[in-house]
C-alpha cells in the first residue's frame, strides 16, 4: 500500500480520476438518506358526469368540452408538480368519487398518469346523477381509506342534478374532512345546451329543461334519483336547458367544508391554490444522493486535467504570448 499512496500523492490527476470514478460507482447503486420532509399527496377527483360534455371552453382558440378542457389543464399540471409528489385520479359521478389507485410518485409513473387522464369518458359513469354536495361524506371516507393522508382538488362545473331543494340538500353542519380541500370551477359564465349522446358517443340532441325539472314543495322521485335523468331529447331551441360553471355554490360549499375555491382558467392559478393548501403530512422520506455524487465527480474529472497551479501557469503563458510579439515586432 505504502508505494500505491506516494504514487497517489505525487500524481494528483491520478488521484483526482480515481475519485470521480468512485464516486460514480456509488451513484449508480442510487443511495438514497431519510430526511424529514412534507409529504404533498393529492386526490384529483374529476366530474364526468354529462354536464362535463358542455361545450363552452377553448384549447388553441379551437372549442372543447369541459372534460377535455379538463384533460389539457391537469396533463399541465402534472408535467409542473416537483418530484416526490403523490397523485391519485378519482372520477366523479353521483354521490361518489371512485379512486383508480391509490396516491403514486408522479415522476417514476408520469405517463401512466397521463395515460390515466387520456382516457377520460363520460362513459365511464356509473350514475346519471351529479351530486357533489351528497359527495363529500363519500370523498372523505374515500381519503381515510387510503395507506396515507392525502388532499383533494375537485374538478367539477358546479352542476347539481337534480337541483337542489329543501329535502335533497345534504347537510354538512358537522362534517369534517374538507379543511383546505380545493375546487377547481370548469366551465364559462354563459348558458350552453347540454349535448346527449349515444353508447357510441354520437349526438342524438339536447338535455331538456323538464329532465332538471323541480316540484316544489315534495321530495322528488324520479328516474333523476335512481341514477338516469329523464330520457327526454330537446328538439327545439327553447326546450333546452342551459348549463354554466356554478361559481356562486362552489364558493358556498368550498366555504362550508372550510376549503377553498379557485377557477380553473390557468394552471398557474390552480398551482398558487395548490400551494396554499397544507401538505398532506410530514414524514421522513428519502432523499437521492446520485445527482450530488454525480456532480461532484464531474467536477473531480475538470480538475484533474487542470495544471497544478492554473493562476501562474495563465500568467506564464501571458508573458510568453507578450514576450512572442514583442520579438516579432523588433524582427526587421
Amino acid at each position: 500500500m505504502h508505494p500505491i499512496y506516494n504514487y497517489l500523492r505525487h500524481r494528483k490527476d491520478v488521484s483526482l480520476l480515481l475519485a470521480a470514478f468512485l464516486l460514480l460507482a456509488i451513484a449508480l447503486f442510487n443511495p438514497k438518506v431519510p430526511i424529514k420532509r412534507n409529504i404533498y399527496s393529492y386526490l384529483f377527483a374529476v366530474d364526468i358526469s354529462q354536464s362535463m360534455n358542455v361545450l363552452d371552453k377553448t384549447i388553441n382558440g379551437k372549442p372543447v368540452s369541459r372534460l377535455v378542457y379538463t384533460q389539457d389543464i391537469l396533463h399541465k399540471l402534472v408535467s409542473e408538480l416537483p418530484c416526490g409528489t403523490n397523485i391519485s385520479i378519482g372520477l366523479f359521478a353521483g354521490v361518489s368519487v371512485a379512486a383508480l389507485y391509490t396516491p403514486i410518485e408522479v415522476c417514476e409513473n408520469f405517463d401512466a398518469i397521463n395515460d390515466t387522464i387520456d382516457h377520460f369518458d363520460w362513459r365511464n359513469g356509473w350514475s346519471g346523477n351529479s351530486r357533489i354536495r351528497a359527495s363529500m361524506p363519500v370523498l372523505a371516507k374515500t381519503i381515510r381509506s387510503f395507506p396515507a393522508p392525502a388532499q383533494v382538488v375537485f374538478f367539477t362545473d358546479g352542476e347539481e342534478a337534480p337541483k337542489l331543494h329543501i329535502f335533497n340538500r345534504q347537510d354538512l353542519t358537522s362534517f369534517q374532512g374538507g379543511d383546505d380541500w380545493l375546487f377547481v370551477g370548469v366551465g364559462s359564465d354563459k348558458g350552453t345546451p347540454i349535448p346527449k349522446y349515444d353508447e357510441f358517443n354520437q349526438l342524438i340532441g339536447y338535455w331538456a329543461n323538464e329532465s332538471f325539472a323541480m316540484q316544489p314543495g315534495i321530495a322528488q322521485i324520479s328516474e333523476s334519483n335512481l341514477g338516469t335523468r329523464n330520457d327526454s331529447v330537446a328538439n327545439g331551441e327553447g326546450d333546452r336547458y342551459l348549463s354554466k360553471l356554478d361559481e356562486t355554490y362552489l364558493k358556498e360549499l368550498s366555504k362550508e367544508i372550510n376549503g377553498m375555491y379557485v377557477r380553473g382558467d390557468s394552471v398557474s392559478t390552480i398551482l398558487g391554490a395548490m400551494k396554499k393548501q397544507k401538505p398532506a403530512r410530514r414524514d421522513n422520506a428519502n432523499f437521492e444522493l446520485r445527482w450530488i455524487l454525480a456532480s461532484i465527480a464531474g467536477v473531480l474529472f475538470i480538475l484533474a486535467y487542470l495544471p497544478k497551479h492554473p493562476v501562474l501557469e495563465l500568467k506564464a503563458q501571458w508573458r510568453t504570448l507578450v514576450s512572442r510579439r514583442r520579438t516579432l515586432k523588433q524582427t526587421p
